[in-house]
């Protein structure tokens, strides 16, 4: 994406637009358009060291000054109480996300250009300045950069036990270490250092005070380069927290830039959403020490079970990543405990937390799809199929809080205190969307696992187990059938047999009803499901949560952590929901070229959003009220990967295979 100067040069539009940057291990670089950070996420050096579970901010920022002809102008901007200082989005020409951020300031007749490098699967990052037009031939660079040293969900500020200690390893490397316990930085330069420690007090993240949070902070700098600009003369300032005696800055650059080219030049998707959505795809796969994983989404969230399984078949399958679909399911089925696989990996580095009664089964569903695209049986069959066999077994005979098959075969769970399903969200000790008792969209999946345990069983030449499977779910879906059908409402229940009987509310859990299973309602009913989502649910932008007419519906997810962990569910939009309810669509009325085409226009919103927000990304959430503003976290995985697995297996588009230099490692 491209911005010129009537955006970049207009505050509230800078600010607005997001770029984020991964490294393939969990670390990221974030920022605005406009230059200054608005979250505290935002940071040029941000970890996640293999050896921890935990990403710490080293580098927040950098101030830069361009000196030229006796005049001083500002590249940087920063917030702060009551002002914007310095000014340098007013000298912003153009930005660009391709091949990595890169802006354009022009100050009268003078063009510099600056380029932010990350290095892939290290915790690098390269600035580059370039000064390409003035009116005499040389200028001078002057730039600070920003540290902290902290969690990257804390906020630092000024204290006594920072060290200011610097050591000059060469003429080119500096390291600064400002706090015991946590990395040093590295940085690595063609200019000159000044050591001159400096504190840069009270900055401030308008999008924290916006979501009800603490909001300002305090950096360290410990001193300045000194660049001597020439015209077409490129200078670098690189940031790492890995050790290195030497960094060849030109090889790394021209590196990257190849592997970035062979990702984004080869043969481009047709459809702008599938193009977009396939270059955003990469961004989520991370290698944590020896574990394949998926990063539900940037910049705060870590890697959880449901997103993980859920996003697979997006992420991978369709883009032709098996290897690393293969490592991901591998990584995970070592975690299994009671027939359940973790739904978070907590950022602390404690015990996974397996709270949740979906996650398990798309596992298995995930491993299904893994089996069709790859054929790979002799795997499957010795490292999976355990796996999946001690989950069907320990939800039939019972697992944690509760879960386990009742005597309609279906399946049934939920303690007090707990919240399970999807719909998540816990204000203290109160869950907002409990769904205790046998949720649909868990019914739909235990059929799926059940009908797939059938199959592999046949395969794997167990037929006592495969005939077990098919009796549980022949039973399973007469239950199904008989019970979930809300006939005044004429669509499905989203719980029965819930603390309080059955649940009528209109949620789109009910479409996965439809898109996993080809039995379990009629072609009528199927029609009926999708009429009331449709006319209650979509938007442009994704499913609302629950219908505007509930009573408990909210229509905006703003306020402090509670009140908007009250709107999670209650009304807000979900982009990642667009991938069930198409496949649903395509199920029901088919897939000629007119569905296909109607389906595809469903996606419209979401092909003009990730031109906002965080560019090329597609955000958690949005708000249910139209026009919905987008919420949450800015870069999503599932948000990515189901549009993107619906628009290739159900709308029959051509999607490039990634390049496996760039993916399979």
């Amino acid at each position: 994406m491209r911005i010129g100067p009537q955006d970049c040069q207009n505050l509230h539009r800078g600010l607005s637009l997001e770029w984020l940057e991964t490294n393939g291990r969990g670390g990221l670089l974030s920022g605005t358009v406009a230059g200054a950070n608005t979250r505290r996420y935002h940071a040029l050096l941000l970890t996640a060291p293999h050896t921890e579970s935990n990403r710490y901010v080293l580098v927040n920022h950098i101030e830069e000054w361009l000196q030229i002809g006796g005049e001083e102008y500002s590249l940087s901007t920063n917030v702060y109480p009551g002002a914007v200082h310095p000014e340098g989005y007013r000298h912003c020409s153009s930005f660009s996300s391709i091949p990595w951020p890169t802006w354009l300031f022009r100050y009268q007749s003078t063009i510099c250009r600056r380029e932010i490098i990350p290095i892939y699967g290290r915790d690098l990052v390269i600035l580059r300045w370039t000064l390409m037009e003035a009116p005499i031939q040389t200028a001078t660079l002057r730039v600070r950069p920003m540290l902290t040293g902290r969690d990257y969900h804390a906020l630092h500020h000024e204290n006594g036990q920072l060290s200011d200690a610097f050591l000059m390893l060469s003429a080119g490397q500096v390291v600064w270490h400002p706090y015991v316990g946590l990395p040093p930085v590295y940085s690595f330069h063609t200019g000159t250092y000044r050591h001159a420690p400096d504190w840069y007090r009270h900055v401030q993240f308008p999008l924290e005070q916006e979501r009800g949070l603490e909001y300002e902070e305090d950096w360290w700098s410990p001193g300045e380069f000194l660049f001597e600009l020439s015209v077409g003369e490129e200078h670098s300032l690189g940031f790492t927290s890995d050790a290195s005696d030497t960094l060849d800055i030109t090889a790394l650059i021209s590196s990257e830039r190849a592997r970035r080219t062979e990702l984004q030049e080869t043969a481009p998707a047709a459809d702008s959403l599938l193009e977009a959505c396939r270059l955003a795809s990469e961004s989520f796969l991370v290698q944590r020490g020896t574990r394949q994983t998926v990063i539900a989404g940037y910049p705060w969230f870590t890697d959880w079970g449901r997103d993980t399984f859920i996003s697979l078949p997006g992420l991978c399958l369709v883009t032709g990543r098996y290897e690393t679909a293969w490592r991901i399911i591998e990584s995970f089925t070592g975690h299994v405990s009671e027939g359940m696989i973790p739904n978070r990996f907590p950022d602390s580095g404690s015990d996974p937390e397996y709270n949740t009664i979906d996650a398990s089964l798309w596992f298995i569903y995930a491993v299904d799809r893994y089996l069709a695209y790859s054929n790979d049986l002799p795997r499957v069959q010795s490292v999976a199929w355990p796996a999946i066999k001690q989950i069907l077994n320990r939800y039939r005979e019972g697992t944690r809080y509760d879960i386990h098959m009742d005597i309609d075969g279906l399946i049934t769970g939920g303690t007090p205190g707990t919240q399970l399903t999807w719909m998540d969200a816990k204000v203290g000790d109160s869950v907002v969307t409990p769904r205790h008792g046998k949720p649909v969209e868990v019914q739909a999946l235990w059929m799926k696992a059940l009908d797939i345990g059938r199959r592999l069983a046949t395969q794997f030449l167990e037929p006592t187990y495969a005939k077990r499977c098919r009796q549980d779910r022949a039973r399973a879906l007469e239950s199904f059938r008989t019970r979930f059908w809300y006939e005044d409402g004429r669509y499905l229940y989203d719980t029965i047999d819930g603390p309080a009987g059955n649940d009528t509310s209109i949620r789109p859990n009910q479409i996965y009803a439809i898109s996993l299973c080809d039995d379990l309602v009629t072609r009528d009913q199927a029609i009926r499901v999708l009429q009331i989502v449709r006319e209650h649910l979509l938007t442009p932008v994704g499913l609302r949560t629950l219908s505007p007419h509930d009573a408990n519906y909210c229509p905006r997810y703003e306020g402090s952590p509670m009140e908007r962990d009250r709107a999670y569910h209650q009304g807000t939009v979900w982009p990642f929901l667009f991938g069930p309810f198409i496949t649903s669509w395509i199920k029901t009325f088919g897939s000629t070229p007119e569905n296909q085409k109607v389906a595809r226009s469903f996606l419209d919103g979401l092909e003009e959003h990730v031109q906002e927000a965080c560019i090329g990304q597609i955000s958690e959430i949005f708000d249910g009220e139209i026009p919905p503003h987008p919420r949450g976290c800015p870069a999503q995985s599932w948000s990515i990967a189901e549009p993107l697995r619906a628009m290739v297996e159900d709308l029959g588009m051509s999607i490039p295979r990634a390049s496996t230099k760039s993916t399979q490692t």
